[in-house]
């Protein structure tokens, strides 16, 4: 499997207008990815990521990384791998923010601004350790 970074981040990007970041960014890699999973699952699957964990923007793990997590569990079929990418995953995403504390990127909540490249960010990110 070959994941295409430049239509992964056209999608999130089109779906970070409306969706929240768990959702796009798990819904875009999902697509894009092939899986056989429906809109509905992944709305219902990450909605309660959505705002660092329940819409609380209170020391909850941002949805960028939690979409993340949950779709890199969808499309792989290696636990040993998936752990390994999580792990990855996770760090990543730290080193890049600082942080994984969605209340601390967006201020909670206040400042959204950061999300759409937070979700763009670690799914090119789980992308280039997919396709590698």
């Amino acid at each position: 499997m070959k994941l295409d970074e430049k239509i992964l981040e056209e999608k999130i990007r089109g779906y970070r207008k409306s969706k929240s970041c768990s959702e796009s960014t798990l819904r875009g890699i999902c697509e894009v990815a092939g899986a056989s999973i429906k809109k509905e699952e992944i709305t219902k699957l990450a909605c309660g990521f959505a705002g660092g964990i329940g819409g609380t923007f209170d020391e909850g793990t941002c949805g960028a990384v939690t979409g993340a997590l949950m779709a890199n569990g969808l499309i792989l079929d290696d636990i040993s791998k998936i752990k390994s990418n999580s792990n990855e995953i996770f760090n990543s995403f730290k080193e890049e923010y600082g942080t994984v504390r969605c209340d601390k990127i967006t201020n909670h909540g206040v400042d959204k601004s950061p999300c759409v490249d937070c979700c763009v960010f670690i799914a090119k990110k789980l992308a280039e350790m997919i396709n590698e």
